[in-house]
């Protein structure tokens, strides 16, 4: 039995998963089986319906489905962005439709769009997947973006799944790769777990733990095969990513994926970055440059001299919840400053109970540094891995320059309650002197002479080891990224959204009267 099958057994919302070689033509039969006597209506963009709709609507009318309506299909250009509005289009759509179930021809955005658009409406829903670009096809919660501020929704995972390898390994090299900077995280993610389990904040759950990190190793293992679209590989990253939804989906959180690395992507995508990019700057590509800069200050923390720190000091210095919400409004654009504070406010702790916090990361640092030494890789390997599977690993290659890198790792601390490494060099008031040692000439990020300013040419990745002393352009040639065309570069406090995202979706339908079967070949990618 497969790990995702045995995963299945205590799976409470997805009840099927078809994974494998040769599987979308089983999504009819799939979705009657989980919705009998339902209705469907498919739901795609033009790319993922190019690639996989009119199988999955000849599968839907082999199998017997009625459709409630001709399919909805959003433009494949301009991307579709994980915005609020395009989820009330798709509920609009599906409460107008009485006994319906929607399917989606779906990677990670159309996905949570439908999602959440089904939760809301009390329906579950089904989802055919088209590249393997994120962890969240399978997990609870989905990531939209409601006035500027993107976190995780609460909404049922899909009743069913069906990812088809194919169709996944001939998707764009770019969705794969960020499908890979998606899943590594998974790394510094599990130290930050760790952490919390020692400091009695939130208990690692084994079974959970185990779905995440059990084959994560192996999932990650071919990175060059992943930018090859090999299909061993692609059903390997495809895997670990499923997964790591299963896992959330079962503690209904997604702390058992997402640590300090996705709260430097969660910071830019708040400030609007890369969003007038077509396509968009991804939420993987961001996350793996957030993963470099995770493990590198995992790396610093374990030199930390715990028993030589002024706890008394450290928590009389320590900043109020008045100081707290200044420093929020003052770093963050206006329309993320509330819930940013809420967040700050949640986990923040002082006087005695900072103290007894202190006391026990004194006392448990040794078996601290036990457990997550091993879990860890060096943000040089990281880097590494990201640049053969195609993914960027250096604040420059996605657009972000050195100064607004630096201070993302303040913000990133700001915006989420989940207790991270973030939280560590915080609360023992290294944070600053952990900074000043990773961008000084010694530092790893220090070693890398400042990026050049240059917008327009194309910037060369992270290569493993030996960085030291040569800028960004001369480390060697990029890969992968040419295919940005990018805009002007999102400013802190910008609009979070060019106007295209607060268009009402054009809708192109494809008849189903005349509907003749699916046609040979392929247009276009995901």
């Amino acid at each position: 039995m497969s790990l995702i099958a045995t995963a299945l057994e205590s799976a409470d919302e997805t009840r099927a998963i078809e994974f494998g070689e040769d599987v979308l033509g089983r999504t009819g039969t799939l979705f009657r089986s989980l919705f009998p006597g339902k209705k469907v209506l498919v739901v795609a963009d033009g790319n993922t319906f190019a690639v996989a709709g009119e199988q999955v609507v000849a599968s839907l009318l082999e199998a017997g489905v009625e459709f409630a309506a001709e399919p909805h299909i959003f433009p494949g250009t301009p991307t579709l962005y994980a915005d609020y509005d395009n989820t009330t289009t798709i509920r609009n759509l599906l409460a107008g439709l009485d006994d319906t179930v929607a399917c989606s021809i779906a990677a990670g955005t159309l996905n949570d769009l439908t999602k959440l658009a089904s939760g809301e409406l009390g329906r579950e829903y089904l989802n055919v997947c088209t590249a393997a670009s994120v962890d969240g096809f399978a997990a609870y919660g989905a990531s939209i973006s409601v006035d500027g501020f993107k976190i995780t929704r609460n909404c049922p995972a899909p009743a069913g799944l069906v990812a088809d390898l194919e169709v996944m390994a001939g998707a764009p090299q770019r969705l794969s790769s960020t499908g890979y900077g998606d899943l590594i995280e998974k790394i510094p993610a599990g130290a930050d777990w760790i952490l919390a389990d020692e400091l009695g904040v939130e208990a690692i759950d084994d079974y959970v733990w185990g779905l995440v990190q059990g084959r994560l190793r192996n999932a990650l293992g071919d990175p060059a095969g992943v930018a090859a679209g090999d299909k061993g590989a692609i059903a390997g990253l495809a895997e670990g990513n499923v997964l790591s939804g299963l896992a959330m989906q079962a503690m209904k959180s997604s702390r058992p994926a997402s640590g300090a690395g996705h709260q430097f992507s969660h910071t830019w995508e708040m400030e609007g970055h890369g969003l007038d990019w077509e396509p968009p700057l991804s939420h993987g590509y961001k996350v793996a440059v957030g993963t470099v800069a995770s493990l590198a200050l995992w790396e610093e923390a374990l030199r930390l001299d715990i028993d030589a720190l002024d706890l008394d000091a450290i928590v009389a210095a320590a900043p109020g919840r008045d100081a707290i919400e200044a420093r929020i409004r003052a770093s963050l654009p206006a329309r993320i400053q509330d819930e940013a504070i809420a967040a700050s406010l949640a986990k923040h702790v002082e006087g005695e109970e900072l103290l007894a916090r202190l006391e026990r990361l004194r006392e448990r640092w040794s078996v601290i540094k036990e457990r997550v030494s091993p879990q860890l890789v060096s943000p040089q390997e990281a880097a590494s891995m990201l640049h053969a599977a195609g993914a960027p690993n250096h604040p420059e290659l996605i657009g972000i320059d050195w100064d607004r890198f630096r201070a993302t790792h303040h913000k990133a601390y700001m915006i989420r309650s989940r207790y991270t490494v973030l939280e560590l060099l915080n609360e023992t008031g290294m944070f600053d002197t952990v900074l000043e040692r990773l961008f000084s000439p010694e530092g790893f990020w220090g070693g890398i002479a400042p990026p050049t300013p240059s917008r327009t040419k194309e910037m060369s990745r992270l290569s493993d080891g030996g960085a030291a002393g040569r800028t960004a352009t001369e480390i060697g040639a990029p890969a992968g990224l040419h295919s940005y065309r990018r805009g002007a570069v999102s400013r802190p406090g910008a609009a979070v959204r060019p106007s295209r995202g607060r268009e009402a979706p054009r809708v192109c339908r494809t008849s189903l009267a005349r509907w003749s079967g699916p046609r040979r070949g392929r247009e276009g990618g995901r």
